[in-house]
């Protein structure tokens, strides 16, 4: 009551067209009028307003101010408290409502409705999405590419001071180039958005040369990413041999899968149906194994019955869930590197010196990124918060207008009524006020209680008076019932 007290009593209403003198420069008051569903004025201003207008009370009629002026003003001052924790509750959908009234008068207010019921829709489909896309950032998304490797190399006629050797003869030595590029979905064109190097798709990169041509110590060229450090990425490598003979090399790429990725064994790859594969989905293909050949005790549901091929795997008739993990480690290997055998022709033409491998990676969806900068952006956020909230204040101020109108309609009409109605208000509201229901007058008379259910009230009401004077007594003797 207090809060619709103070939110109107905020406004300052005009008189209408036509309406008396002393209706002008009115602050409006916030109380239902009976039968009018508008607004009475609130009990501690009743007098004051009456007197503004040359209507005198009598002395001995309405509040008494010096008993019920503390009480009031700490009710007032708890409503005020409860109308701060209002406002910063966040608002709800009902409260943009037009009531039906305001449709009556304003028949284009039912476009503003239109316009709500939409926007509570597009609230829940923007809501639904952004769930889904919350669930999908949980799983990885990743998206199958090529990366095109290309293998290269050259013979040349070096200089002494190059290769490091004193003598004044030229020194001839090769060069093997390795590069690479990520392509598009079709696998024809480089990918428009998708700058990534070389070395991010691979954990280590090891090329082999001939040992008996360059020996144990100069036949290796390694490159492995250190886990620690963030590894700056490169565009390719250069390999560099003094030599003009053709050269066998072995070119091992071992691809950095993120999650890492397990080999399975020959046995289970041929029984799941895969070869290479997370932790996670290797788990979910054997439950899906599981469940199809009917597995799971049915009696104690934590236990697996493992049928032929699982006791040659695991080499137990019988297991628990939980010992899936750790049994299914030993079963479980680092994937193979991709093994690319190259040969450093000296006769080849200069054509013929390039060649082409394309391997199939997988590379973060590029969404994932979008997703992630969609669910965190808040700048739009912020612009919608603002304009609800000026749509609230605007359906506030309409509502109060409202009131406004017919409390202003209710004094027109009927002014001796709309008074007695409200004199009437103010006398309930002071006996809520001051904790005292019922009528004080049929009260005071013997014949309310010749009533029938006064035979039973009153030993209630001693058995009560009984039983609290006893809970005294037992509480200042220290009796306690246990």
């Amino acid at each position: 009551y207090f809060e619709i007290s103070k939110m109107a009593n905020r406004a300052s209403v005009q008189a209408m067209p036509g309406a008396p003198p002393y209706m002008h420069s009115y602050q409006l008051p916030s109380r239902y009028i009976p039968g009018h569903q508008g607004v009475m004025p609130p009990m501690h201003s009743g007098r004051h307003v009456l007197a503004s207008h040359g209507i005198r009370m009598p002395s001995g009629h309405g509040v008494q101010h010096g008993r019920v002026s503390d009480l009031a003003k700490k009710r007032f001052a708890e409503a005020k408290a409860r109308s701060v924790q209002h406002k910063l509750k966040k608002r709800k959908i009902g409260d943009k409502i037009l009531s039906h009234r305001i449709k009556n008068l304003v028949p284009e207010s039912q476009a503003y409705m239109d316009l709500l019921s939409f926007e509570h829709k597009l609230d829940s489909t923007i809501l639904r999405k952004k769930l889904e896309i919350q669930e999908s950032l949980k799983r990885p998304v990743k998206q199958k590419l090529k990366l095109r490797v290309f293998i290269s190399h050259q013979f040349s006629a070096g200089e002494s001071e190059a290769t490091g050797i004193d003598t004044d003869a030229p020194v001839p030595f090769w060069e093997l180039k390795i590069q690479g590029r990520l392509l598009d979905e079709a696998g024809v064109k480089p990918h428009p958005t998708l700058k990534l190097r070389f070395t991010s798709f691979f954990k280590s990169i090891v090329i082999e040369l001939d040992k008996e041509a360059y020996g144990p110590d100069n036949h290796l060229a390694e490159w492995h990413r250190d886990p620690s450090e963030a590894a700056e990425e490169n565009d390719g490598f250069t390999v560099t041999r003094p030599g003009e003979e053709t050269v066998k090399c072995t070119i091992l790429l071992q691809l950095n899968h993120q999650p890492f990725q397990y080999k399975l064994t020959s046995k289970l790859a041929r029984l799941l149906g895969i070869h290479t594969a997370t932790r996670p989905a290797i788990i979910n293909s054997m439950w899906q194994y599981i469940k199809s050949n009917h597995l799971q005790d049915t009696q104690e549901r934590e236990y697996i019955n493992n049928d032929k091929y699982f006791q040659q795997l695991f080499e137990v008739p019988r297991m628990k869930f939980t010992e899936i993990p750790h049994r299914l480690q030993p079963l479980l290997a680092p994937p193979d590197p991709i093994i690319i055998h190259h040969l450093i022709n000296a006769d080849a033409p200069d054509g013929k010196r390039t060649a082409c491998y394309d391997i199939e990676v997988e590379v973060d969806d590029p969404l994932k990124s979008a997703m992630h900068s969609f669910l965190m952006s808040s700048s739009d956020q912020q612009d919608i918060a603002a304009l609800d909230t000026k749509v609230h204040e605007t359906v506030e101020q309409i509502n109060a207008i409202k009131l406004q109108r017919e409390f202003y309609l209710g004094f027109a009409h009927n002014p001796q009524k709309f008074i007695n109605d409200w004199l009437a208000s103010q006398s309930r509201d002071l006996k809520v006020m001051k904790d005292k229901m019922g009528n004080p007058e049929a009260e005071r008379r013997a014949v309310y209680y010749d009533q029938p259910w006064c035979s039973e009230a009153v030993p209630r009401y001693f058995y009560a008076k009984v039983a609290q004077r006893k809970a005294e007594l037992e509480q200042a003797l220290g009796i306690r019932h246990s």
